[in-house]
């Protein structure tokens, strides 16, 4: 078997296999590049030097970040999804609650929240990870949680 890797930053991404018959290995590799869920319990995560697939319940919060989607996971590092938040969302069990317009976080990753100065709330996780709560969406949380 050849491997072949060809970095260009002025072509699309195109990932091109020649193979004698589709196998499970295959149809897994198609869904890692594709970014399709292999499993309903994680998701395809990329970062700087690896491709894995995180497991749900590592996942502390899924983020919007300069346009991007990132997976923060309970070791405090950032993952790449490539898909959209509304994507993402719509595939996540119910301890996902969503904290404003750009972030989901899991409830079981919730250490604290934190009212501002500014009057507003935000929410550590157990990583260290800290973001805002919007009004909008702390009354569900607080539904939620029963608090």
């Amino acid at each position: 078997m050849n491997f072949r890797l060809i970095i260009d930053k002025e072509k699309e991404e195109e990932v091109v296999a020649t193979v004698h018959k589709r196998t499970g290995v295959i149809d897994e590799i198609e869904a890692l590049v594709t970014g399709e869920n292999i499993q309903r319990d994680s998701l395809a995560a990329y970062s700087e030097d690896e491709i894995r697939l995180l497991n749900i319940d590592e996942i502390e919060c899924i983020t919007v970040l300069d346009g991007k989607t990132f997976a923060v996971t309970d070791n405090g590092k950032q993952y790449l999804l490539r898909k959209r938040l509304y994507e993402i969302e719509s595939g996540l069990p119910a301890e996902f609650i969503k904290i404003n317009k750009s972030a989901i976080a899991n409830r079981k990753a919730i250490l604290k929240f934190i009212t501002t100065i500014a009057g507003g709330v935000d929410v550590v996780f157990k990583c260290g990870y800290r973001d805002y709560v919007s009004r909008r969406c702390f009354a569900e949380i607080k539904r939620r949680l029963g608090l």
